[in-house]
């Protein structure tokens, strides 16, 4: 399926999301020293999110949510690969490839590959994959959540390294990130109906916002040392994504994972969201590298 973005569609999904990294901001990317995208170009999460939407529409056409249901498969995974940046009215293609089901009764998957092109150049490859238990971080060592509500927005945990945002749930802002994505909102929210559907991937669409906030208190210069995505490894848990309603409180835990080479240029970060102070709805691991990298 072919589709593209315009500025206007990147300006939603920054504000929807609080997205301030000057790469996706129209007057601020030619700031970037040597930035090599020229011009501003969308967002990671935003091209997720196009993918989550056009994969629920590939398991209803192909009847796969009954097999979710039946087999219990709590845990939406993605692991996706940053290629190249997508940039405004580029023709952008969606490749899934068909479903792939493994598994015996205690350890089900059902899962799809999954690729953009943009002008026919490879942007982004991975998969979704459907699961039965997390498949990353499955055995999180987490502060405990009743202290959540008790610490200032934006501080960092001494004992544990995590740095906490606090954010709260809204309809609009999911609603704006839906049509960002070239997805349509009434497919998760309509009043009339009562369906409210928060999507997978509009809460882990704040980890950005809680790296660029950390990356402020930690001194670093977006515009001469500027970090991009190269990797996401995000796992939701689809029982606590449906009971999440408007104005929910999440906090978002995210800590630097300490490298193996000390000679690379990426940075891994172990990220969290939690509910109310009680639910573990996301886990994720994003990778950055210099740009200059």
């Amino acid at each position: 399926m072919l589709v593209s973005f315009d500025e206007l569609h990147i300006d939603i999904a920054r504000n929807s999301t609080d997205d301030f990294n000057l790469f996706h901001d129209k007057k601020k990317w030619q700031q970037v020293h040597n930035n090599p995208f020229k011009g501003p170009i969308v967002l990671g999460f935003q091209l997720e999110m196009l993918i989550e939407g056009m994969t629920k529409k590939y398991r209803l056409a192909h009847d796969e949510e009954q097999i979710i249901q039946r087999d219990n498969l709590r845990f939406s995974n993605y692991q996706f690969s940053f290629a190249n940046a997508v940039s405004p009215n580029q023709s952008v293609d969606v490749q899934i490839r068909k479903s792939i089901y493994k598994g015996d009764n205690e350890n089900v998957t059902l899962g799809n590959r999954v690729s953009i092109k943009t002008d026919g150049k490879l942007s982004l490859m991975g998969f979704k994959k459907e699961s039965q238990h997390p498949l990353f971080l499955s055995e999180p060592n987490l502060p405990s959540f009743e202290l959540l509500n008790q610490l200032t927005d934006r501080t960092f945990l001494a004992d544990d390294g995590f740095f906490v945002k606090r954010k709260f749930m809204t309809t609009s802002n999911a609603k704006n990130f839906l049509c960002s994505s070239l997805q349509e909102q009434s497919d998760f929210f309509d009043e009339v109906e009562n369906k409210i559907c928060f999507p997978e991937l509009f809460p882990c669409s704040l980890i950005s916002s809680a790296l660029l906030e950390k990356a402020i208190l930690e001194k670093l210069d977006f515009k001469r040392d500027p970090m991009v995505y190269t990797s996401h490894k995000i796992s939701v848990d689809r029982f606590f994504l449906r009971e999440l309603k408007s104005n929910d409180c999440l906090h978002i835990l995210v800590k630097t994972i300490p490298a193996n080479d000390p000679n690379s240029s990426a940075i891994d970060y172990e990220c969290y969201g939690i509910v109310n102070q009680s639910k573990l709805l996301f886990r994720a691991i994003i990778s950055l590298s210099a740009l200059n990298s």
